[in-house]
């Protein structure tokens, strides 16, 4: 195989597992995908400015504005003014929104958990546990 076949099959294969792990986060299934990736960038990052979720996220901030504020409705962020400049507020997860995190990162481990147990060998466990962090590499470069 040749690294550019490689490098579709992988693309593929990667790119067929995230579809699936999308489909099993039932707790998240009413929220787009922008809004489901800026709840991951909030727990994972903690407190942001729009601006910042904004370009994390590649919308308008206008965009973001939208999203935030039915996010806010669903009481999934809380909106904190900063202590150093009153003109800017930070966005932060509250415990509902932590909890739906939390509980998405569970459902997608435990779909996977059993597709594993239900179709690998245990040669093939392995062989996926040995390729972890040959995968991690590649995810390191920028």
């Amino acid at each position: 195989m040749t690294t550019q076949e490689l490098a579709s099959a992988l693309r593929s294969v990667i790119s067929g597992v995230h579809k699936s792990l999308r489909r099993q986060m039932s707790s998240v299934n009413t929220y787009s995908m922008t809004e489901i990736e800026t709840i991951a960038h909030l727990g994972r990052l903690g407190s942001l400015l729009p601006t910042e979720l904004a370009a994390l996220t590649r919308v308008k901030t206008q965009s973001m504005s939208q999203i935030l504020k039915e996010m806010e409705e669903h009481h999934i962020i809380k909106r904190t003014p900063s202590k150093e400049d009153g003109r800017k507020v930070y966005i932060s997860l509250t415990a509902l929104g932590k909890n739906m995190l939390e509980k998405a990162k569970y459902d997608k481990d435990e779909w996977l958990k059993t597709a594993i147990e239900n179709t690998l060998t245990e040669k093939e466990k392995d062989l996926l546990a040995k390729a972890i962090p040959v995968l991690s590499k590649i995810i390191e470069i920028k």
